[in-house]
């Protein structure tokens, strides 16, 4: 399912020790899944219902309860057990999706971008054994969710989930906002350790986008480039965007 769906998590699985891939590949195929039920549908409460099946499921994993057989939920709570409760937050996130309702109001995306990847990215670093730096995970999710978003804005403007009023500047508002976001964890990266690079993981590519998307330019990123910065992640663990 990542493989296909989620290329750089999937690199991101694979570059992680073998004693933290079995938490990272549950957890990016959870957030896959509930991504997914948020806009399964053009009705917003379809897309509520689906994702109350996972609120439903998580709550019941953080009272011990193993979930009903599910491809995903079953070796979710095999990897976490009650310890997934975070991910409930990245699933009241994702209700704002099941609207398909565009942004108004650009910090009003910023607060989606952070309980989304900012969540995932958090309990990711968890699954890894970190613990540090909060405004770290915080701010490394806020530029690599950026990229991510920007980096398919026309699929999310057709899906009617874009910006309202949509303007070049506003987008390269945003931009801006992302790779503010990066250097600013230059300045606080120096404890992190190899182990987590993997749940820090910008995706390939992040800084480019977000500098192409500034310019005014296509946000494509090349096959090479991609490659190399997967490769570059699992050899020399280098997980900024």
């Amino acid at each position: 399912m990542l493989r296909e769906a989620d290329p750089d998590r999937f690199a991101s699985v694979m570059a992680a020790e073998a004693r933290d891939r079995p938490r990272l590949a549950t957890l990016y195929a959870a957030n896959l899944e509930i991504a997914r039920a948020a806009v399964a549908s053009k009705e917003p409460l379809i897309n509520e219902m689906r994702l109350q099946f996972w609120a439903d499921q998580i709550a019941g994993m953080v009272k011990g309860e193993a979930p009903a057989a599910h491809e995903v939920a079953t070796p979710l709570y095999e990897a976490w057990g009650s310890e997934i409760a975070p991910l409930s937050a990245l699933v009241d996130a994702r209700r704002r999706d099941a609207l398909r309702e565009p942004f108004r109001d650009d910090a009003e995306l910023l607060d989606h971008i952070d309980g989304c990847t900012g969540n995932l990215m958090s309990l990711a670093a968890l699954g890894c054994g970190y613990d540090g730096d909060a405004e770290l995970i915080r701010l490394q999710a806020r530029g690599a969710g950026l990229a991510a978003w920007l980096g398919v804005y026309d699929r999310i403007r057709a899906m009617n989930m874009g910006l309202f009023p949509e303007s070049p500047a506003r987008l390269a508002a945003l931009a801006e906002t992302g790779l503010a976001a990066f250097d600013a964890v230059r300045g606080l990266r120096s404890g992190v350790g190899r182990r987590v690079a993997p749940a820090l993981y910008a995706g390939a590519g992040a800084r480019a986008r977000l500098m192409a998307v500034r310019d005014g330019k296509s946000a494509d990123i090349s096959i090479f480039r991609q490659n190399f910065s997967r490769l570059s992640l699992a050899l020399l663990g280098r997980w900024q965007g």
